[in-house]
């Protein structure tokens, strides 16, 4: 059997946190009574880039993978979403944002490719389908 990876094995940590046996607080909070923890550890994580802390950086970071999966498992057991479905729309939208790398778009500076990601972001707001 392959070993699992820290992601499976942090996705089992939050089902078992969510499961009848799991974690009470948990379980009753909501994606509304989530925001300000959220908010804090955005704000954490940029008070630690701004004093190029790197280690405060990662340890800020995990807190803020907490909150997204958090978010996932609510909307998992409203049956929306799982943090899977988070990744794989992740996946796609770099995909259509980066044509040249994974298209056959062609580039000649960084402020090209700002330039076609803007373009991109807005073309998918109006619905417009981008296919790479």
């Amino acid at each position: 059997m392959p070993s699992q990876t820290k992601f499976t094995q942090l996705k089992r940590v939050f089902d078992r946190l969510h499961s009848p046996k799991g974690c009470l607080w948990d379980k009753k909070q909501t994606h509304e009574s989530l925001l300000p923890y959220l908010k804090e550890e955005t704000k954490e994580f940029i008070d630690a880039v701004k004093k190029k802390d790197s280690r405060h950086m990662q340890e800020e970071l995990g807190d803020i993978l907490i909150q997204i999966m958090f978010h996932s498992q609510i909307a998992k057991k409203e049956e929306k979403f799982d943090v899977e479905d988070v990744i794989g729309g992740l996946i796609k939208k770099l995909k259509r944002r980066h044509p040249h790398v994974f298209g056959t778009v062609k580039v000649r500076s960084a402020r090209q490719i700002v330039k076609n990601w803007h373009k991109i972001k807005k073309m998918e707001k109006k619905g417009v389908p981008i296919r790479v």
